[in-house]
Formats: C-alpha cells, structure tokens, sequence
C-alpha cells in the first residue's frame, strides 16, 4: 500500500513532497516510531560473514546490540541537527490488525525454515534476505531500548496503541512538528508534515505535507482515508482490480468506498465484464 500511494501522490500531487536537508528544521520536535526504527536499525547491522555465516551486533553476553546503537546513533544525528526526537514506542495492537499479525508471523515461520535451508545449501544471499525477514523485537530489547532514551535525556512515549497513530496526533496536535516515520499510515491519522528517508548518514529526507496533498488530490480528508484503504492499508483486504490510479479515480467519482463497492457490484453484475 505504501508504495502504491507514494507513485500515486508523484504523479499526482508533486508539490506536497520536497526533499529537504535537516539542518532546515533546526529548533523543531520530531516524533519518531522506535518500533519500525529497531526494526530498520536490526536488519541493517546483520551481514554474510566469512562467506558462510550471518553475523550479527551482540555484546558479550550474546544480546542483540544493533537496534540501540541505531537509535543512539540517530538520536545523535537529529540532536546535531538542532532537532528533538521524540521517541514513541508501540502498545498493544488495534483488534482490526490481528488478521495481518496472523500472516506476518506465518511469513516470519516460513522465512526461518527457509532461511535454515537456504544455509544447509550454502546459499548465503538467500538466507540473509530470509533472516531480515525473520528478525523478533522482544520485550527486554524494547526495555533496553527505552532505559536509552530515557538516559540520553530524550522523552520517551509509550503509545496506547499503534505508535505511528500517536505521532501523528503529537504532530497535529502542534506539540512535534512532524512525524517522522516511513509508515504512510500517519497522513491518514491527520499528521500535518510526515517526514521519510531518515537515515544515519545526514542526507536529505523527504517531507510530505497534507494539506498540499489534499489541494492537488482536489479530495477531502474523509476521501483521502477511504482513498489509502482502497490502495492496501494493515486494517483490511484490498478489493480485487482496484488499482491505486483507479481507486483515485472512484473516489473522485463516487466519494466514499461504500459508493465505489455499490458501483462495483452493478459492474460485476455486467456479463460483459469479469
């Protein structure tokens, strides 16, 4: 979905998205989601070593290391910058997702027995492609990673639910001044500025602002949400045929999904069409 509505909003509304370097928001508040960041942070550090292992950062006692010296490290890159990060940190998952964690942990099982194999075959690439797939944030990693940012003197949220919804509301809320995540799902909980493409070399990033989005789209916002769901978000299916270009285009027209499922139905209906 994310990709999907990116090449939409390209096509479609350019100017809502710049890129910007981040010495530009000197003296703002990001709020961060360290969940998706520990994620980002764990996959990058793991390597092939030696040509027939998977190394990984750990510390003396065999601990996962990775994702705190990437939010330690980012946190650092954003403070140099004269930004405050605001790290917020998941809760319990919303009812409406437990469909799509069923499947990712049924993804991240056949990925680990993959990944076995693809080791007893020497195929070293696969198994690292398998093994970011396969990679678990546990609760004392999450634990470690909060006592971090609580040490470097930053504040640290616990969100009730999804952190990316909790960002958004911090940054329309006007208490950040952006979310700063690459979960496009933050547009559709209202946040003002998403930024993406943060890294930890100091290279521009990319901002998307909404209201710019919204004129160029000519949508509301209640079109925009129905719009995102239409093009594949974690709280529903998708419904077959529907491309991102189309689904714009049926929202245009028909302005809400309950519209766009009656003028399918009729569609389908149609012994001329499939």
């Amino acid at each position: 979905g994310i990709t999907r509505l990116m090449n939409l909003l390209r096509e479609k509304a350019p100017n809502a998205i710049k890129t910007v370097s981040l010495h530009t928001y000197t003296g703002h508040a990001f709020a961060l989601d360290a969940s998706m960041a520990m994620y980002q942070f764990l996959i990058s550090t793991q390597q092939i070593k030696s040509g027939f292992s998977i190394a990984e950062l750990r510390d003396s006692n065999g601990n996962l290391t990775g994702h705190l010296l990437g939010l330690y490290n980012r946190s650092i890159m954003l403070m140099e910058n004269g930004i405050k990060p605001v790290w917020v940190f998941d809760g319990k998952p919303p009812e409406a997702k437990s469909h799509v964690l069923k499947q990712r942990k049924q993804r991240k099982e056949d990925a680990e027995k993959g990944k076995s194999e693809a080791k007893d075959e020497g195929d070293m690439e696969r198994a690292l492609k398998l093994s970011n797939q396969t990679v678990k944030i546990d609760q004392q990693m999450t634990n470690d990673a909060k006592r971090l940012v609580q040490l470097l003197g930053l504040p640290m949220i616990e969100a009730p639910s999804e952190a990316e919804a909790t960002c958004s509301i911090l940054a329309k809320s006007g208490k950040v001044y952006a979310a700063a995540t690459e979960d496009m799902d933050s547009l559709c909980f209202g946040c003002p500025v998403l930024i993406r493409d943060i890294n930890n070399k100091n290279e521009p990033v990319i901002e998307i602002n909404l209201e710019q989005v919204l004129t160029e789209l000519k949508i509301n916002m209640d079109e925009f949400i129905d719009l995102c769901i239409l093009c594949g978000c974690d709280y529903s299916s998708k419904i077959e045929g529907i491309g991102v270009i189309n689904a714009y285009k049926l929202i245009k027209e028909h302005k809400n999904i309950e519209g766009v499922i009656k003028y399918a139905e009729n569609f389908n209906k149609d012994p001329n069409h499939k």
